[in-house]
């Protein structure tokens, strides 16, 4: 079977990380011919993958859509294949192909809802995008999803068959020397690694930091892999940070192996309110970390009989500030 596996949004993050466990997946079934559409990611060619790059789609938003609409479908014909897997959220339009949708973007079936006013870019996504989105998993042949709680969303949103919905949880494997390290240092740094999107709630963590040096702690630090450059929302943030002298790293970004030597030797704070999985949870998870958490449905699939977890029910910066006091009081029941 010749199969075409579009992935073009894929650059870096989570996105490129699912990219390459398909990529890995798909170089071992030599029974099948795979032919991987990509933007800038550089795969090797194999007995049984041919890539097609095509960097010019990063331009701009015209540019995406013009491949979208007219571009792919062509590629389609092209090659004559017999099946397609849309790694992008959304499918190929203009096809009558097979198509197997993997969704792994979570703010369509988000209930907070982002203003045009303070947020065009996540409006855009979540009411336009989003709606293709959800078209997509209705129209699809098939659909994959990462967690049981995306299923059933999907399933209630949609009113589709369970049947038609597959559930792939991402494959982690660690890189680290060695499980957490329970020490002073470890159990008073915080680990955060996010991007710079405004959901992923930096700045609770960061009232949190004020509200301890409100009561006189300082013995602590809470590592960002920001710049502190990202957006506007970022650099308010860490202009915040420098101005209030707080223990708050912002060390860009880091490379896989680093971040896993990250959770042997610190706490995961995570307070993002839009996840499919929270990777940094499960990965935080395989190495016995200790973990603070926004109290969410993928958070608590994840987590699900996890000991070292403290859950947070509200985006309250004083209930995060006092398990970080815990952790850095060494008050713990698991220790």
């Amino acid at each position: 079977m010749k199969i075409m596996v579009f992935d073009v949004p894929a650059e870096s993050g989570g996105a490129l990380t699912v990219l390459h466990e398909f990529y890995n997946e798909f170089k071992k079934d030599i029974s099948n011919e795979y032919i991987l559409v990509v933007s800038k990611p550089k795969l090797k060619e194999t007995q049984n993958t041919k890539v097609l790059r095509f960097p010019w789609i990063k331009k701009s938003w015209i540019h995406r859509i013009f491949f979208d609409q007219f571009i792919a479908p062509r590629l389609i014909k092209k090659f004559a294949v017999d099946k397609v897997i849309s790694l992008q959220n959304i499918m190929i339009s203009h096809s009558k192909v097979y198509q197997t949708v993997y969704v792994h973007n979570a703010l369509p079936f988000s209930d907070y809802k982002f203003s045009i006013f303070r947020n065009k870019f996540l409006w855009f996504y979540q009411n336009i995008i989003g709606k293709r989105i959800l078209s997509s998993i209705k129209n699809s042949d098939q659909v994959i999803v990462q967690t049981e709680w995306m299923k059933s969303n999907c399933i209630r949103k949609l009113n589709i068959d369970e049947k038609k919905i597959i559930v792939m949880p991402p494959k982690v494997s660690s890189k680290a020397k060695g499980m957490f390290d329970c020490t002073n240092t470890s159990l008073s740094t915080f680990f955060y690694p996010a991007n710079g999107a405004v959901f992923k709630n930096h700045n609770i963590i960061i009232d949190a930091c004020i509200n301890l040096k409100d009561k006189g702690i300082y013995d602590y630090k809470v590592i960002f892999t920001l710049n502190g450059n990202e957006n506007k929302h970022i650099h308010e943030l860490f202009v915040k940070v420098k101005s209030l002298e707080l223990p708050i790293y912002f060390v860009g970004k880091l490379s896989h192996e680093t971040v896993f030597e990250m959770y042997s030797k610190s706490v995961l704070i995570f307070p993002s309110s839009i996840e499919t999985v929270g990777l940094p949870l499960l990965e935080a998870k395989i190495h016995n970390s200790p973990i603070i958490t926004y109290k969410q449905p993928f958070s608590e699939e994840i987590l699900a009989g996890y000991e070292r977890v403290d859950f947070f029910v509200d985006l309250d910066s004083t209930v995060i500030s006092d398990l970080m006091k815990k952790m850095i009081n060494r008050r713990l029941d698991y220790y």
